[in-house]
């Protein structure tokens, strides 16, 4: 869990890291993807490449380390949701069907819907400072 919070949420912010981990939880508890933190992480193509081989060598590895233990331990970013998917909150994508639910540490996060059912298209502004226990 620590290394895709920490390769994945350019360790901008908690809210940032605690969002990567409740999309990583979210697919952990659905049938669509593996049932473990790992073997979520490890799939091909959708995590950071070497996210489970590269060192983690920041001063902040002790925080992100600490925060992937809170979510491991049922912390949720209460924004995300039900939200499976993210992106650089400066990539803009062109389908029809991404339901954004909040932007942090850097990222834009999303669910998939049926075009019909979107109500938010584009990245909402960023929000920091929700998550903190």
């Amino acid at each position: 869990m620590a290394r895709a919070m920490y390769f994945e949420s350019f360790r901008s912010s908690r809210d940032g890291l605690v969002a990567v981990g409740s999309v990583v939880m979210n697919r952990v508890e659905s049938p669509a993807y593996p049932n473990t933190v790992c073997g979520v992480v490890s799939q091909k193509n959708q995590f950071a490449p070497g996210v489970m081989t590269r060192p983690m060598q920041s001063q902040s590895a002790p925080m992100v380390r600490a925060t992937a233990q809170s979510v491991l331990g049922g912390e949720r970013h209460p924004h995300v949701g039900n939200a499976q998917f993210f992106h650089a909150a400066t990539y803009r994508a062109g389908f029809n069907n991404m339901h954004y639910v909040v932007t942090t540490g850097g990222n834009a996060f999303y669910e998939r819907r049926r075009p019909e059912q979107v109500t938010n298209p584009t990245p909402l502004s960023p929000v920091e400072g929700i998550t903190g226990r």
